[in-house]
């Protein structure tokens, strides 16, 4: 899926399995001696790239994990004390093994953090999963797959969703969801402010999808779950009774107050 991700924008992709033994090295690159030349040279990693896939990410060690912190946060990376800056869009996906939880290393709540998005694909619908087999039941046509973006199009579309309209009644619902998530009883740990910043960044994207250049409540409402939900550090009581974090953020959204002025651009 992650492949096909990448053709359908034309961008380059590199994929990352992750294992216990992968160094931080094997992620970024380093510094290696060339022989011929006699003296050392940076070999970048598969970092590298436009759509970066960390399969099982929960399977690498955490140092390897902190690896991706500052390319995930300022789209650079430093080797050697020389800083190279990522191409444009630089994207990161990962996958974490639900199943087999021995030798697996969870993410702390501070690397949760930088990933925009947490999504559940769970299983597919009987109908949806006859579909796929009958679609690509033997093989996968990748070589098919045409590109319907490109890498300028894509900073194009990027600058766009910037200039999407905020109501400060918006901005003061999101902040007011986000107070909401600090100061809940079944919550340890709350929405950061980059969790702030990543809704607020979010829902302008996703009123641009929706052919506006305006953000609405209901805006915030359908990207506060899926921008959210890993973000919350539980109380002992929640995990105990095996409180999902999605049951507890969908509370707090109904609870809070929603802007009730039209809140369009004027």
């Amino acid at each position: 899926m992650m492949k096909a991700f990448a053709r359908m924008m034309d961008c380059q992709f590199t994929r990352i399995q992750c294992t216990p033994d992968l160094l931080p090295s094997d992620v970024l690159g380093g510094s290696v001696f060339s022989p011929k030349t006699s003296e050392f040279y940076v070999r970048k990693g598969p970092v590298f790239t436009n759509v970066l896939l960390v399969d099982e990410i929960n399977r690498a060690l955490p140092r390897t994990q902190s690896s991706l912190l500052e390319c995930m946060e300022e789209k650079q990376v430093t080797i050697e004390g020389e800083t190279f800056v990522l191409d444009v869009p630089f994207i990161v996906l990962a996958t974490q093994n639900p199943v087999d939880m021995e030798g697996t290393f969870p993410l702390p709540e501070a690397q949760m953090d930088r990933f925009l998005m947490k999504i559940n694909l769970g299983y597919p619908t009987q109908e949806e999963e006859t579909k796929m087999l009958l679609k690509v039941g033997d093989d996968i046509p990748f070589a098919e797959i045409a590109s319907i973006l490109d890498p300028n199009t894509i900073n194009k579309i990027q600058n766009e969703a910037k200039q999407v309209h905020v109501h400060e009644d918006i901005v003061q619902y999101i902040t007011s969801l986000a107070q909401a998530t600090r100061n809940h009883s079944l919550i340890s740990i709350g929405v950061s402010p980059r969790g702030t910043k990543a809704l607020y960044q979010t829902v302008k994207s996703w009123a641009l999808l929706h052919g506006r250049d305006y953000v609405i409540p209901d805006d915030v409402k359908d990207m506060a779950g899926p921008v959210w939900n890993h973000r919350l550090a539980l109380s002992s009581e929640a995990r105990m009774s095996h409180m999902p974090p999605e049951k507890i953020l969908s509370e707090i959204v109904n609870s809070v107050q929603v802007p009730k002025e039209q809140v369009v651009r004027s």
